[in-house]
């Protein structure tokens, strides 16, 4: 492959002339966590000093928890493994690249039994390494060169022989401050999510219940069972020891995992006409709503959704057409919002995969307001999805933006200074 001008072909990989290549070795210090046997059982405490092992290094920052802490008089005797700020935190056990750069805030936190502190020198960037550390390429090499049948371990000697690609120090700031922006933006929009989110569960408490009307309603609402509120259809699953039912397929079918958002607009497969024209499967026409009746992660949640198009619903699926009596915006709302009540009601105990017992479903109640004000109400949640929704595209468009800054700008296919 040519290279163009400017740069060079070297074991990390096509970089800029002027970059270096190096052992990490030349360029920090490493220290292993102490072993297991310097920590006694009478040395662990609540909420005194952190000990970071790899499951508290999340998403590059360290998260401690309030359970994994020694007691100061025992951090003491190990005072070679407490951390600095500036020293970079890796991993040693399980997914390799797992790493952080330690703040002012937490100094002298310890460096537990399955973690590693790498402390750069002065021609290092913490912040640039931290970014190195976690990219496919430097994650590939120490998977490849790490020891461990079941899991992967990280040991000294792996990370000092990794090679690593070496700008100016100012460069390495530089990228890592361009980096470090666009982590400062995606956490921003991570906690307007999670705040909106916290918002519209608090509007459907108060709107789904009465509790709070909007402005122009008043009157009684009505209690109602759901197999009041329209007509409940069983899914079916056409053979699949029939290639007809499947080949040349044009009508979306909905399973269990299809149910990942209020809206369906699209499913994972799609079957043939002729499995709906021999009565192979369920038909549901748009608007229809979608309940997951069994499935493994019935405990966590409830998956409900309305199909937005003319969709077919496998077995592990129960769908309700609304009638006249209510808005069927009003309803997936409402059954969205009661999630938690329904699998307390209608799940099925000693089943080996979880399930909701359909007569318990069909008898649930709900609190029903008139239709104009189920339409009105609708609306208001309705809106509030989809402001998280554009959020959440936002999210991950940015997420899509920092992997194609972090490889530009660690390649130094683009150059900042």
């Amino acid at each position: 492959m040519e290279v163009r001008p400017g740069y060079k072909q070297t074991d990390v990989g096509v970089i800029p002339e002027d970059w270096g290549v190096a052992n990490l070795s030349e360029l920090a210090a490493f220290r292993t966590g102490p072993f297991g046997s310097a920590l006694h059982k009478s040395d662990y405490t609540d909420d005194v000093v952190p000990v970071v092992n790899p499951m508290h290094i999340i998403d590059a920052q360290i998260v401690p928890t309030r359970t994994m802490t020694i007691t100061e008089v025992a951090a003491r005797k190990l005072a070679e493994f407490r951390l600095r700020p500036g020293d970079v935190i890796i991993g040693r056990r399980g997914d390799m690249g797992r790493c952080a750069v330690v703040r002012e805030d937490q100094l002298g936190w310890l460096c537990g039994t399955g973690s590693m502190i790498v402390r750069c020198g002065d021609c290092l960037s913490p912040e640039f390494l931290q970014r190195v550390l976690s990219t496919p390429r430097a994650i590939g090499a120490i998977e490849d060169s790490s020891v461990g049948s079941t899991m992967t371990n990280l040991n000294q000697g792996v990370l000092a022989g990794l090679r690593i690609q070496c700008p100016g120090i100012e460069e390495q700031r530089a990228i890592a401050g361009a980096l470090g922006d666009v982590d400062a933006l995606l956490g921003a929009l991570t906690r307007l999510i999670a705040k909106k989110r916290d918002l519209k569960q608090a509007a459907m408490q108060q709107l789904l219940t009465g509790d709070k009307r909007l402005p122009g309603f008043s009157g009684e609402w009505e209690v109602k069972r759901l197999d009041e509120l329209g007509t409940w259809k069983g899914g079916m699953t056409p053979s699949m020891q029939n290639p007809s039912y499947w080949r040349d397929g044009t009508v979306p079918w909905i399973s269990s995992g299809d149910v990942k958002s209020v809206l369906l607009t699209e499913t994972g497969f799609s079957i043939a006409a002729i499995a709906v024209k021999q009565g192979r499967t369920t038909l549901l026409p748009p608007k229809s709503i979608v309940v997951v009746t069994r499935s493994g992660i019935l405990r966590k949640y409830l998956p409900v959704a309305m199909n937005v198009i003319t969709m077919a619903i496998n077995q592990d699926i129960k769908a309700l057409i609304p009638n006249a009596k209510v808005d069927s915006r009003y309803l997936l709302h409402a059954l969205t919002g009661n999630g938690d009540r329904i699998l307390a009601r209608c799940l099925k105990s000693g089943t080996t995969v979880e399930s909701i017992e359909f007569p318990w479903l069909k008898a649930f109640t709900l609190p029903l307001p008139p239709m104009e004000e189920q339409t009105a109400v609708a609306a208001v949640l309705s809106d509030m999805n989809a402001e998280i929704a554009a959020l959440e595209r936002r999210l991950a468009k940015t997420r899509a933006l920092k992997q194609g800054m972090m490889q530009e700008l660690l390649t130094g296919k683009t150059r900042l200074i």
